[in-house]
């Protein structure tokens, strides 16, 4: 039997951030870059940030509100 070899196609999301949320995210990258020698892109970080709530089993029933998605956060992290 052959093995297939599966390729990941990645998409193009848009996404609506503010200065701060910019800052963060070039702050992450910067850190990385100084610390390790190893560059990592905003959307490199997004991405393991989705894959880290992949990894909690986060999903979005029940969630309205940005309160609601941070209590749930710090639910599956054990800080209520």
């Amino acid at each position: 039997m052959k093995n297939s070899l599966v390729q990941e196609k990645n998409q193009r999301v848009v996404t609506f951030l503010n200065r701060q949320e910019v800052d963060f995210l070039d702050k992450m990258g910067k850190d990385a870059l100084f610390s390790t020698g190893c560059k990592l892109s905003r959307a490199k970080l997004i991405a393991w940030l989705v894959d880290f709530m992949k990894a909690l089993n986060i999903n979005g029933q029940g969630i309205k509100s940005e309160r609601d998605f941070d209590n749930r956060i710090k639910g599956v992290l054990g800080k209520t």
